[in-house]
Order: C-alpha cells, then structure tokens, then sequence
C-alpha cells in the first residue's frame, strides 16, 4: 500500500490575494511593458510604427491596483475614491476634488452648480443669464452653459496663444445678465488670469477653469505689485479636470470637479453628481447628519428620509472606485510626465526652430517671443512688462501653417497621417461654426452672443494642428516626426 498523500493546506484569503497581483505583475509587464513611462526601450520603425498624439502611460501598478480593487469589488465609489479626492486636491492645492465620471460631466456639474437655489438671488444662474466663454476650443466646455439654458458670449481667441483674447471682456460684459467666466487653459498653456481674475473681481462673477488639458501648469499672478505662483485649477471658485487617456494623467475615463476655496460648492456638486439628493452621506453610509428622519424639506411630511430627498434636479455621475485606485498610481507619476511633456515641447521647438518661414508656434501667455535652446525654462522666452508669467504643462505641440506658406494644413495634416504621425485640429475649432450651435442658432436667434467678428478663431480653425508631447514619446519618435515635417516643407 502506497503511502498516503498529505492534503495540501488551504490557502487564505490573504495568500489567494497576494499570489493574483503578483501573477497580475508578472502578467502586465509581459503584455503590457510597452506602455511604462519610460518610452526609450520602445521598438520603433520609421513610417511604420505609429506615432500617437497621446496616450495612456502606465506600468503593472496601475493594472495591479485594478485588479486589487475588483477583488474588493466594492465598485461604486469608495474608499479608494475618498483617498484620490484627498490626494489630489492635496497636489493641486485646492480645498476639496470631487470625483465624476469625465472631464465633460465636471463641466456641466461646475455649471449646474450655479443654479442652486442655495445661493443668494442675485448670484444665482437663471435661464437667459449670460456666461463669457471663448469661441476655439472643446465643444463640452460651452455645452455646459447651454445645457443650463444660461447663454454663452463668446469672445475671440488668440491664434499664437490659443486662449482668449482679454481685452474683450468688457465689451462682453451685460450688467445683471452675466453671471461667470468659463474658459479652458488650451493645450496647457494658462489663460491670463492676471486679467480675467481682476475682471470677475471687479463685477462680482463666478469663475470656473476647465484644467482638463493644463494639469501642471502654474501661473504667477502679478496684482497689486505681488507676484503670487500656483498651480492653475486653484484661481477660480471651481475648476474641471479630466482623466480620459490622453490627459496628463488618466482612470480611463473619469474627471473631477475642484473647488479652490469655498467649501459651500461641495454639497451642491455632489448633490448635482449624486442624482440631485439633499444628503451628503456617502454611498454605503447612512445617518451622517444625526437625524436622517428629522427633516422637513418641500411639501414632504416630517420625518421623510433624508436619503430620498431632492433638492435639485440631478444626475448620477460617479465613477467607480476601481478607477479611482488607477488615478492614485497614476497620480505618483504625474510629476514626471509633466517634467517629460514640458522637455518634449521644448526639444519639438528647439528642433523645428529653422521652419518659421512657414510655421507661427505656440507661446505661453505674456511671452513676447522664444529663445530657447531646446531647454524647458523661463529663460527660455521674453515676457511681457506685466510681470505675469507662466509655466505650462503642454498637452500638444501647435503648428499654425501661416497663409503665405506653400501648403495647406489640411495637406500638412494628410501627410503626417500618412507617416503614421498623430495630429489633431485644436478640438472643435470656432464652436459658432460647428453644426450644434448653428442649429441652435436657427432653433433661437438668442441662444448665444458673439463679440466680434471671432476671426482669431476663424485662423485656429484653418490653419491650426497639433501634434503630441506626451510622456510615451521616445526620442526616435520625435527625431521622425522632425524628420517628416522638415522633409514636408522643404519640397513643396
């Protein structure tokens, strides 16, 4: 008789999980090692290997901490959640981040916010109130507005800058009807705020920045004769963010709405988010307040459950607590991904310095012109008296074709296409031209205003592409993508 067997010990649940991340590590790095944040291992073949404009960076830390939260599988928002709002608004330097589902939802629940009638009346959005917007950028930017029946004025934007052009705000301005500013820092580079902050100081108006392309950007605001350096997403009362996978940093999808100083933004946010309730418990808590059936609110008897009263007509907009624990590994790297794009952009220049003749570049806010060598530095540009200055935290590499050059952009754009070279328009271009708001236009005459004859917008729409800088371009990408444009131009 054969000596018996010894049964194997059972393994806990602590073991089980241990062994599944690292069978999950062993696993990313073999599927996914090309997708680490440093590209100078990539394998790369000249006009065959395609170039994207952005992307997802990211290691088996992410993918570990995916499957970690899915074996939890607490799944809606959580502690994981809780823990990468606290984390963030502790990079950004803002009082409180609160989570959505993509930098589109912040947009229209940092709007929405405006209408609670928990402000006072007369700083409350109503229907046919009017917000200062720009007329070239990302279509969910202004959707917002009008999605909260209040009117966008849009004014031009600046073709070497991409933002908007300041000095028309005043002319923007209705007294009583103009409630806020809304306007996006484009592709990283910070609007001027030195400007639209003394602005909306001086009339009393909301101010909310969609961040979602300038995560990392910083600012140094010159009012007053002091020169105070943050971060962008923290001048205003609210800021947007997005985490979809081109951002600077990405939960695949998923956004954020952060509030800068004020804390009376955060019920309201997170009742527009939470499908418009009068609670703030969060899910999987009950009676935070003390007296869950204490109140009496509307024409609901006494004693209704608080977690089933409405204050607002709402939406549910949370992501899922697995993102979340994404965005927190992603959020350690982020400050080496700004470092990489900001060298990208600054060796992108550097190298098609010899093309002025056919190309305008991009320059930060209040610089005057580029000198630089290639360097990412202040020294690198001449900035105007102001004293105002900006460090952005790019997200692409504009090209303006300029009118007289030998090409078209849409020609400049087919053939990066061709070389398999990633290249985008700026967004939507003028919005006004888009069909959504011609159609709105003929639905209600008075659905919008335009300042202007927005011809800076109309020049970022024809002549404008950009191409990436992110963290997950090698070298020999950027040396191609040079290569192509200087071959491009140089036989036409």
């Amino acid at each position: 008789m054969s000596q018996k067997e010894p049964m194997s010990q059972k393994k806990t649940p602590a073991e089980l999980r241990s062994e599944i991340l690292r069978l999950t590590k062993e696993y990313s790095e073999a599927v996914h090692g090309n997708n680490g944040p440093d590209p100078s291992s990539l394998e790369f073949h000249s006009g065959e290997t395609t170039i994207p404009y952005a992307g997802r960076v990211f290691d088996a830390e992410e993918v570990q901490a995916a499957v970690g939260s899915s074996l939890d599988f607490w799944l809606t928002l959580g502690a994981e959640g809780e823990a990468l709002e606290r984390e963030f608004a502790s990079y950004l330097g803002a009082r409180k981040c609160l989570l959505t589902n993509s930098g589109s939802s912040a947009n229209l629940l940092a709007v929405s916010a405006l209408t609670s009638h928990k402000l006072p009346d007369e700083k409350r959005l109503v229907p046919g109130d009017e917000i200062i917007t720009v007329a070239a950028g990302f279509p969910t930017t202004v959707a917002a507005i009008t999605q909260n029946r209040a009117i966008p004025v849009f004014i031009d934007s600046n073709p070497i800058t991409l933002n908007a052009r300041c000095e028309q705000l005043e002319e923007a301005y209705s007294p009583e009807k103009t409630k806020a500013v809304m306007m996006a820092h484009t592709l990283g580079n910070p609007f001027d705020l030195d400007v639209v902050t003394a602005f909306c100081k001086r009339y009393g108006l909301w101010l909310i920045e969609d961040n979602c392309d300038s995560l990392g950007s910083e600012y140094t605001l010159a009012q007053s004769g002091s020169q105070i350096s943050k971060l962008t997403g923290t001048f205003g009362d609210m800021s947007t963010q997005s985490f979809y996978p081109p951002h600077h940093m990405t939960l695949g999808e998923g956004g954020a709405v952060n509030i800068a100083r004020d804390m009376k933004w955060k019920p309201l946010i997170e009742s527009f988010r939470d499908w418009g309730r009068d609670c703030w418990c969060a899910s999987g808590k009950d009676n935070t307040c003390g007296k869950r059936y204490g109140w009496q609110l509307g024409e609901l008897p006494e004693g209704y459950d608080h977690k089933y009263i409405y204050s607002h007509l709402g939406y549910n907009m949370k992501p899922l607590d697995l993102q979340a624990a994404i965005g927190r590994s992603q959020l350690k790297k982020l400050p080496a991904f700004i470092k990489a794009r900001r060298a990208n952009w600054a060796y992108l220049r550097a190298e098609l310095a010899d093309l002025e003749e056919f190309f305008v570049f991009q320059l930060p806010s209040h610089a005057l012109a580029w000198h630089g060598d290639g360097q990412s530095t202040a020294d690198s540009f001449s900035w105007d008296p102001t004293g105002a200055t900006c460090d952005p935290s790019w997200f692409g590499f504009m090209l303006l074709v300029k009118p007289e050059a030998p090409f078209t952009r849409a020609e400049f754009g087919r053939e990066l296409e061709r070389c398999k070279i990633g290249n985008r328009t700026l967004f939507g271009g003028n919005l006004v031209r888009q069909p959504a708001w011609m159609q709105l236009r003929r639905d209600n005459p008075t659905a919008f205003r335009v300042i202007g004859d927005l011809a800076g917008a109309d020049e970022i729409m024809n002549r404008a592409l950009f191409i990436g800088v992110y963290p997950g371009l090698s070298r020999p990408m950027m040396d191609f993508m040079v290569e192509t444009i200087h071959k491009f131009v140089r036989t036409r």
